[in-house]
């Protein structure tokens, strides 16, 4: 489409609306800001004001109802959220040599308490255990399970039966299940599993992962209908026999779907970290890598895999895992607590319906308990006599710890050490 001209206007003339005309007439006035400028400007400082007032009105709320902690200055509606960084264990055990072990920040409006160290965490969890149990009501703790997750749900006496029920059905496929121990190396064997078997356990996680809960699903289904309540086959059949068959029926049968999602899902995770981990290592330490290869020759020579049984002779292999937990702390800080009632620790008051974040790799690095805590160091572990010391293993916080310590710590271990023997097997 032509533009019309008026052919009686100079040269350089360019037809321009009432509005623009006015504009250009206000930009060649001196300090002219524009009004758009003049208009976002008094909002924003507004705005600014408003949150700072804001801030200060809850910092002063708190401080007479002597909820405030120590703790870092929170901006307005972030909080303290930049300051974590991509480690906030990190930032959590610096922060706690400038304001104690117990401490407060913020995250956008919510107050967090951070505890840090051993001797803080082990009042709150294991003296205080019942406070310490509960868990936030976040919208996405809610949407796991269906709201029925016994890791996510809240602290009532649902939770307990729910976390007694799953409890029992793991202790019968713990490590003390000589049957569940052979049937877990069958499955090497039969596959003729050697040093490949970590490549097919990772591509094993990502499909779970790709399609977990219809495969659970699935799988609970599977045994409901050739459920035999005289057989125990695994874990899935030890609960539904407590939740759906059991004489008191306490609890709805979606909580075996539930429970079932739980416990796979944790382990998923928990062995495909510490998996990565203890490759890195090995790879990191060839010295060690050496000594583990030399030992598990010495012990379980090279004509099979290693099993469960050579698991006493293999101290140096478990005190290897117990020191890349330690000095990992794969699982820095805990799932989310949230205290069921008032309660004092080291002094200080946290009110009811606080969010506690557990860091556990100050626990696993503090320097009052650990010995050159920086330093991967896998002998700590051993006593004079070469064997594990059961005192120095208690010490590692990596399935947290009192009331909401993980049920499936010990058959995690299990597998755990199974595939790193299998793993440097010279099979």
């Amino acid at each position: 489409m032509q533009r019309h001209i008026d052919p009686t206007a100079p040269s350089n003339y360019s037809p321009l609306s009432q509005s623009q005309r006015r504009v250009r007439a206000n930009l060649s006035q001196p300090g002219y800001k524009g009004e758009w400028s003049g208009q976002v400007q008094p909002a924003l400082v507004a705005s600014f004001v408003f949150l700072f007032c804001l801030e200060a009105c809850l910092w002063v709320r708190n401080l007479r109802l002597k909820r405030r902690l120590p703790g870092p200055f929170a901006w307005p509606v972030v909080g303290n959220a930049m300051q974590l960084g991509q480690m906030p264990h990190i930032t959590f055990a610096k922060l706690a040599k400038k304001y104690g072990n117990v401490y407060q920040i913020r995250l956008g409006c919510s107050d967090i308490v951070v505890l840090n160290g051993d001797k803080a965490i082990h009042q709150a969890l294991i003296q205080h255990s019942r406070e310490f149990a509960g868990r936030p009501n976040f919208v996405s703790f809610q949407m796991i399970s269906g709201g029925r997750s016994v890791t996510f749900t809240n602290y009532s006496k649902q939770w307990k039966v729910h976390r007694k029920i799953a409890q029992s059905s793991l202790r019968a496929f713990s490590s003390a299940n000589s049957q569940t121990k052979k049937a877990f190396e069958q499955h090497y064997y039969s596959r003729g599993h050697g040093t490949g078997a970590v490549r097919s356990v990772y591509e094993n996680f990502k499909n779970l992962n790709e399609e977990f809960f219809s495969f659970v699903k699935d799988k609970v289904v599977q045994h409901r209908e050739s459920f035999n309540p005289d057989v125990t086959r695994d874990m899935s059949d030890a609960i539904i026999n407590v939740i759906e068959h059991g004489k008191d029926k306490v609890l709805e049968k979606e909580f075996v779907e539930a429970t079932v999602t739980d416990l796979v899902g944790a382990g998923q995770d928990t062995m495909s970290t510490a998996m990565q981990w203890i490759i890195l290592l090995l790879v990191k330490h060839p010295d060690i890598q050496a000594k583990l290869h030399e030992l598990i020759d010495k012990v379980v020579g090279q004509d099979r895999l290693p099993s469960t049984e050579d698991r006493s002779n293999l101290a140096y292999l478990d005190a290897f895992i117990y020191e890349t937990m330690r000095f990992t702390s794969f699982v820095p800080v805990t799932i989310p607590h949230s205290t069921t009632s008032d309660v004092t620790i080291e002094g200080l008051h946290i009110p009811k319906d606080t969010v506690v974040f557990i860091n556990q790799w100050s626990v696993n690095h503090d320097p009052l308990k650990w010995k050159d805590p920086h330093i991967f160091d896998p002998s700590r572990f051993l006593d004079e006599n070469g064997a594990l010391n059961k005192d120095v293993t208690n010490g590692v916080m990596i399935f947290s710890s009192g009331k909401r310590r993980c049920i499936g710590d010990q058959i995690a271990k299990v597998q755990v050490f199974l595939f790193t023997a299998i793993l440097l097997a010279p099979v």
